[in-house]
């Protein structure tokens, strides 16, 4: 079967998956398929003839793909092969053939072709710092010693570990006080460290203890039992823990660990364009949302702009998801490719004759482990779930949940790693926000997207299957050219199109990214300190008249310019204006312009001119006379020029006086005055 560039094979696994053919190739707007039954054993012959004659080939299986790659080697193919889950994620379950639009819709998003992250190298020199107690900690480090280099930090002061005669590592005691950096960079800190005495006997000795000392090493074993050093959801590359009371855990930390030395490749998760960055301006800090989105602390501030430590990021995508501008955007995908995959899945759904599209968003660990047992123990997925498998769920901002109903899907429900549900603030308020809209246009907002995160895979199966139908809002194609805002922006139009109620107008929570500011005009002095200070050029001003000129569609609700104004009488009106007019600018306030009185240029608004000489005039000791009042009333060239020709220049010195002669005296003294007096007579 021919998909795109993509030659597929298809195989119902000995007919445990009911595939309808004819609907298969109507979704896919391709030729009907050939389906194999075997074709990991009986039929690998049309599996080594494919790739021998194909450059690329997608394989709807993945549980064989290790031998399907293998073959594939040993038959000289050098092209792409690629695979995709169809059995797990549809064919499994209760729906029988029904899944077959659902098979579709998989087969397509993995024939979309999607732009992959950059990379960047990560070096680890394999020193392991195991931290611990007793006899488990020095049986981990006996069993990387071969492997790394590794330092034993025993956190139990009474630790009675017995020590082997001859040891491969330093053995120090210590509690661990703060863990920064990753993979190859760590960075640790230390209270009561102190380094055992090699005339340790029946108990171990160490030396005098020291706080705050501070030690690198390139990887973290953790298997103190103790408080996490890192919060699980932010646990750097290279930090590993394991329960001491789990030898199962300890091991496969273990084995993990003595693979963490050598050279790596790490996606860059996240591009940063600093120059829409809402952050700061002027050292007034505007939005914080990618500051305190991010878990591992990746993202600090400099200034008026941010940092990304890309060793640090863990690619959560928290920062992206909530960044009001796009400075920040995602790439593992990136957003174009993102939105283009949920179109396809939910187009090819509804063309194979799907109905009632339910989007299943999960990350691909947790969610794929939770899907697996759901297909081979329970009911399977729902055949109107249709799964989404991203790096991290907290990667969905508002525009992604948009354009998810925009393309059709009725429902998103996303599936949480509920070890990591400190980590879903910036998504919930995405959601929030998202609902905020949906119902602003009448599509009812509440439940149309579900955080769904449990423990216990039945759980998640009963939450799935109990999901009532809800009206599409919407079934429209949208092109995800632009920034974050453009795509969200052509999402939710899409949405208004075919609401119910034709609001131009919806209001939002006061954390939206989204509005317009008010300004008293009683108080405004037209400085235009915020003009200046507005990172998305929605203010800007006039050269010709002294006005505040807004442009709606821009303003990111950062609160800059509420911050900086001086009069303070800025105040935000979060809300979501799709009216045409919001990307025209509009007069906020506006002045009649004050001309200079020497050449007549309009340089200020005449208010402020009349209000600073009324309060100078008379009252300042620079402005006492007419004609340095009426210097106020000029503009600055003017003021300098007249400075210049019409005052004493402040650098002159004055006529030089008269030297004083012998003489001078003498005739002062014959009239009985002094020489000053003589002088002043003339």
């Amino acid at each position: 079967m021919k998909l795109g560039q993509w030659q597929v094979k298809i195989c119902d696994c000995e007919g445990t998956m009911k595939i309808d053919r004819s609907r298969l190739a109507e979704g896919l707007a391709a030729d009907v398929p050939d389906l194999h039954r075997q074709l990991c054993r009986r039929e690998l012959k049309a599996f080594e003839q494919e790739v021998a004659g194909s450059e690329r080939v997608l394989v709807a299986c993945t549980q064989e793909a290790p031998l399907f790659r293998e073959v594939a080697e040993e038959a000289g193919h050098d092209g792409a092969l690629a695979f995709v889950n169809i059995r797990e994620r549809a064919g499994w379950c209760d729906g029988g053939a029904s899944a077959t639009s659902k098979i579709a819709a998989l087969l397509a998003d993995a024939a979309t072709e999607v732009r992959p992250a950059e990379l960047r190298s990560i070096e680890s020199d394999g020193l392991c710092l195991v931290y611990g107690a007793g006899d488990t900690a020095l049986e981990v480090a006996q069993a990387l010693s071969s492997r790394l280099a590794v330092t034993l930090m025993l956190s139990d002061a009474d630790d009675e570990a017995i020590l082997p005669p001859t040891l491969n590592f330093a053995v120090y005691r210590g509690r661990i006080a703060g863990v920064t950096g990753a993979l190859g960079q760590f960075d640790v800190t230390v209270n009561g460290h102190a380094a055992m005495l090699p005339s340790s006997r029946r108990t171990a000795a160490f030396g005098e203890p020291r706080d705050g000392v501070r030690t690198k090493c390139s990887l973290i074993l953790d298997v103190s039992g103790g408080p996490a050093l890192v919060p699980p959801s932010a646990a750097p590359d290279g930090f590993l823990r394991a329960d001491p009371g789990s030898p199962a855990a300890v091991m496969r930390a273990v084995f993990e660990a003595s693979d963490l030395v050598g050279s790596f490749e790490k996606p860059i998760y996240v591009d940063y364009d600093a120059t829409i960055c809402a952050h700061g301006r002027s050292q007034k800090i505007g939005c914080r949302n990618c500051l305190d989105a991010c878990p591992t602390g990746a993202i600090t501030s400099k200034g008026d702009q941010i940092a990304v430590d890309a060793a640090v990021c863990g690619g959560c995508g928290g920062c992206a998801a909530h960044c009001p501008t796009g400075a920040l955007s995602y790439r593992l995908p990136d957003r174009a490719g993102l939105v283009g995959r949920i179109q396809t899945l939910a187009g090819t759904y509804r063309a194979a004759g799907g109905t009632h599209p339910v989007l299943l968003v999960h990350d691909e660990t947790y969610g794929l482990g939770v899907i697996n047992v759901i297909a081979r123990r329970g009911r399977g997925l729902p055949p109107h779930v249709i799964p989404l498998g991203l790096q991290a769920v907290t990667s969905l901002g508002h525009d992604a949940l948009a354009s998810a109903f925009a393309a059709g899907f009725e429902r998103v429900v996303v599936m949480a790693d509920p070890k990591s549900t400190e980590s879903l603030a910036p998504l919930e308020a995405e959601i929030a926000l998202t609902a905020a809209v949906l119902h602003g246009l009448g599509h009812n907002g509440a439940g149309r997207v579900v955080v769904v995160s449990e423990a216990d895979p039945t759980a998640v199966e009963d939450a799935l299957y109990g999901l009532p139908s809800l009206p599409a809002c919407a079934e429209a194609e949208i092109v995800p050219l632009g920034g974050k805002r453009d795509v969200a922006r052509m999402a939710l139009k899409a949405l208004a199109d075919a609401a119910p109620a034709s609001a131009e107008i919806v209001p939002l929570p006061p954390t939206a990214p989204y509005g317009r500011i008010a300004i008293d005009t009683e108080g405004c002095t037209l400085c235009l300190a915020c003009v200046s200070c507005c990172p998305a050029d929605a203010l800007a001003d006039d050269p010709d008249r002294p006005m505040v000129r807004l442009t709606e569609a821009a303003c990111v609700q950062c609160g800059l310019c509420a911050t900086i104004c001086p009069e303070k009488v800025i105040t935000l009106d979060p809300r979501l204006n799709l009216a045409p007019d919001a990307m025209q600018p509009v007069v906020l306030y506006e002045e009649e312009p004050f001309t200079c009185t020497e050449c007549g240029k309009p340089f200020a608004a005449k208010s402020t001119i009349d209000r600073i000489a009324k309060q100078l005039a008379g009252q300042h000791w620079m402005f006492q006379s007419d004609d340095r009042i009426a210097m106020l009333k000029m503009c600055e060239d003017c003021r300098v020029r007249v400075q210049v020709t019409k005052e004493s220049h402040p650098m002159a010195m004055g006529e030089r006086a008269r030297p004083r002669t012998t003489d001078d005296y003498k005739k002062a003294d014959a009239e009985g005055l002094s020489v000053d007096d003589f002088l002043k007579k003339g």
